[in-house]
């Protein structure tokens, strides 16, 4: 079946010393180093997309709709490179530096990939609204940031009992914050706190008792839109404040309305203990 070479023999085309067969060139044994020459480049154009994407559409050069759609993009590329690390480091005998590469793609990849997924997955069980307020019967109404809100895609309308039962469903606790302190004492506060946390404040009515403010996000740049009414409360003689947090963009917000008033209130809170 095969003739003698030396101390070997040739059976169906492939060489062998004794037992074993020596691999020829270019057969399967090289595919760990394949994907070591693959998981770095991919790590780093999927960590790029994952992390200049949304960072240039904040200011302004790249649009929204590619943004969006880089993130996505980039976490499945870095679960492919993630894999494709993993694969080399396991199964090759790779040099040091070569290695050294391969870890750091491994590493770059799990960032930009499970991160991702770490943070989003948790959140995508929340109710798809936008507009989240302590007061679903009476919501607090917006005047000074109307202007800001040209092209804005969307409206300052309230949802009604769909959208209401939903956020009650999902944020029980975010309820009317009753304080035993004058309404014009609680609005200079309601002020200091919104600064404090990084809110741009637009306007101070001490007329009507309301804030309006906008915060930006810090990935996409997305800007929010958020009243803060303060009104004299019958129950306890002192003040009762609303907060409504609005985005201008996105069907679902993923809790960030939600998280950001539950921040508001409880920073207040803390400034009258």
């Amino acid at each position: 079946m095969g003739t003698r070479r030396g101390g070997g023999a040739i059976v169906w085309g492939a060489e062998v010393m004794g037992d074993q067969p020596i691999p020829e060139r270019g057969s399967g044994h090289r595919w760990p180093a394949r994907l070591e020459v693959w998981s770095f480049p991919l790590a780093v154009v999927a960590a790029a997309l994952v992390g200049v994407g949304p960072v240039a559409h904040r200011f302004g050069i790249l649009p929204l709709t590619p943004a969006l759609l880089a993130v996505p993009l980039g976490v499945c590329l870095s679960l492919c490179a993630l894999v494709a690390a993993g694969v080399a480091l396991v199964r090759g005998a790779l040099p040091s530096p070569v290695r050294r590469r391969v870890v750091v793609a491994a590493t770059l990849s799990a960032v930009t990939g499970v991160g991702p997924l770490a943070i989003v997955a948790p959140k995508l069980s929340l109710p798809a609204i936008h507009d989240v307020t302590t007061d679903t019967d009476d919501p607090p109404t917006f005047a000074a940031v109307v202007p800001l809100r040209v092209g804005a895609a969307n409206a300052l309308d309230y949802g009604g009992p769909d959208v209401a039962e939903a956020q009650r469903a999902a944020y029980p606790e975010l309820q009317t914050l009753r304080l035993g302190e004058p309404p014009e004492v609680v609005l200079r506060q309601v002020r200091r706190v919104a600064e404090e946390i990084g809110w741009d404040v637009v306007e101070v009515d001490d007329a009507t008792g309301r804030l309006e403010a906008t915060a930006t996000s810090f990935w996409f740049g997305f800007t929010d839109d958020i009243v803060v009414r303060v009104q004299s409360s019958e129950v306890v003689g002192g003040a009762q404040i609303d907060v409504r947090s609005v985005s201008r963009v996105g069907v679902g917000d993923l809790g960030a309305n939600a998280v950001r008033i539950a921040v508001f209130r409880e920073r207040l809170i803390a400034r009258f203990r």
